[in-house]
């Protein structure tokens, strides 16, 4: 895959999803990062909408209030042309600890999300 270390550092300036508020933080910005039909599935299992999504972010933008995260583990598969999967460990706040996964398709100069999910995991090591 060429410029597989580029792309990889493209999308780690990207994870954790929706937590980068140098990306935007307006429904503007948020709708350029989302392919229309994007999804998720949360940590607790349950299934978002992205007017869901958009409705959790909204409330957390208010806030001037930065969670921390350690990113591990990090990784990009290329499935299709201009389609991406990003795995990665994620520590929340130094105890939540969960495995995420995004796909990202390229939309021309930049990224759009199509789905996102997180899983708990009370493992150590990935």
């Amino acid at each position: 895959m060429d410029g597989s270390a580029d792309i990889e550092g493209e999308l780690l300036r990207r994870e954790p999803l929706f937590h980068h508020r140098v990306l935007g933080t307006s429904r503007a910005d948020f709708l350029r990062q989302t392919s229309e039909d994007f999804w998720e599935v949360g940590a607790s299992g349950r299934r978002y909408s992205r007017e869901e999504v958009w409705a959790v972010l909204e409330r957390r933008f208010e806030s001037d209030d930065e969670e921390p995260w350690e990113i591990s583990a990090f990784r990009i598969r290329q499935l299709a042309d201009n389609v991406f999967l990003a795995t990665y460990r994620l520590v929340q706040a130094g105890t939540r600890i969960t495995m995420r996964a995004t796909l990202w398709e390229r939309a021309g100069d930049d990224w759009r999300a199509i789905y996102h999910q997180g899983t708990i995991n009370s493992e150590k090591e990935v």
